[in-house]
């Protein structure tokens, strides 16, 4: 008898036929019967629907309502500004460990509905978030409730250039959010019965415009067969999903950041707000303050593999003199560049776009050049 837990809509996904494998101690689609390359290609052309639902959600509610008492709790585990954020707004960020390794990487977001702008809800990864939870709730300060909704909430993502047509069909209001913001209203559209309250974010991790949509696990396979009606909407797997996120040069926690990495060192500088590089008052700063102002020894580059064969996680990358300067962390296939692509960390002197590399696969050097990520262009929606 198998112990993997099973999302809101595990009935749905084998209803569609889809290939179901373990993954974060959740049995999930890792495809349907139109495949991988083609999950793809249809979501950078229209629209794909994610079950994300394995992923942790929780709340952070001070007991004193004053946003200001969670956003500086929440500062001394992650390295960005929390108490900047404004109401509707969301950040991307990680948890970090006293040496300044990536715990985990989350979304942070600010409540925007009148009465709930003090809380703080937070989006982590599956396989992580009972550490994550274990790790709030050390860290919190008496007068700071860590709610976990996993029972609660169920979590999809409708990503493509036809979201925001389609998810609008179901509230216009949707259509006005930019990337990396979000709004609590009802979805209606074809939807029989009373509306349904959802949380929606303009996000995503596909580097393509659209939505991530948090509902009650009661609502959640209603929203996604009225969802499915839509021509222009596939459901997709996991293996399409990790296509799409290499493809726009996207961190997978466990492979491109773990522990042994820094945020610098995986090219997330960008994360951290410029008031929060220096001063510390966060688990792992002296580490991140380091490497900001010395540079750390290794860095994550993009990598295209000559040819057409795809380079594995944990191939061995060397200079063009044989010796050994990196590893592989994630690679395959990019349907949309039509051929393969890499993510890898080189020592910090080969880092340098168009560095020239070679890749050692099945003993064999196969040449490589270093290049800038993302390999597919970002669609996101910053407003017009």
């Amino acid at each position: 008898m198998s112990d993997l837990k099973q999302t809101s809509l595990h009935a749905i996904h084998v209803e569609l036929g889809a290939k179901m494998v373990p993954f974060a101690g959740y049995d999930m689609p890792v495809q349907y019967p139109m495949g991988v390359l083609k999950e793809h290609l249809h979501t950078r052309e229209k629209a794909g629907l994610f079950d994300v639902s394995h992923m942790g959600q929780v709340f952070l509610v001070p007991s004193d309502k004053d946003f200001g008492t969670v956003a500086k709790a929440l500062e001394k585990l992650v390295p960005a500004d929390i108490q900047s954020l404004a109401p509707g707004q969301q950040r991307y960020s990680q948890f970090l460990n006293e040496d300044g390794g990536i715990l985990d990487d989350l979304m942070i977001s600010r409540l925007g509905m009148k009465g709930y702008e003090h809380v703080l809800y937070l989006v982590v990864n599956a396989g992580c978030k009972d550490a994550d939870y274990a790790h709030l709730s050390k860290h919190m300060p008496k007068g700071v409730e860590v709610q976990i909704k996993d029972d609660t909430l169920a979590l999809i993502a409708l990503q493509g250039p036809r979201a925001k047509d389609i998810l609008g069909c179901f509230n216009a209001d949707v259509e006005a959010l930019t990337f990396m913001t979000h709004t609590d209203l009802p979805l209606s559209g074809t939807l029989d019965g009373d509306p349904i309250w959802a949380h929606v974010s303009r996000s995503g991790y596909t580097g393509e415009d659209g939505y991530e949509i948090s509902v009650k696990h009661d609502d959640v396979g209603q929203l996604v067969e009225e969802l499915l009606k839509y021509d222009d909407v596939e459901p997709i797997g996991l293996g399409a999903r990790d296509s799409l996120r290499m493809e726009a040069g996207l961190c997978l926690y466990g492979h491109d950041i773990d522990t042994t990495t820094s945020p610098i060192e995986a090219g997330l500088i960008w994360s951290i707000q410029k008031n929060r590089r220096d001063g510390g008052g966060y688990l792992g700063a002296a580490r991140v303050e380091k490497e900001i102002a010395n540079k750390p020894k290794r860095k994550l580059v993009g990598i295209k593999p000559e040819g057409r064969a795809p380079a594995r996680e944990h191939t061995e990358i060397q200079d063009m003199d044989g010796n050994t300067i990196g590893e592989i962390t994630s690679g395959g296939f990019g349907p949309t560049v039509e051929g393969p692509v890499a993510m890898g960390y080189v020592a910090t002197k080969f880092a340098k776009t168009g560095t020239d590399i070679q890749l050692i696969v099945r003993g064999k050097a196969r040449p490589a050049t270093v290049v800038k990520m993302p390999f597919a262009p970002h669609r996101y929606y910053r407003g017009t």
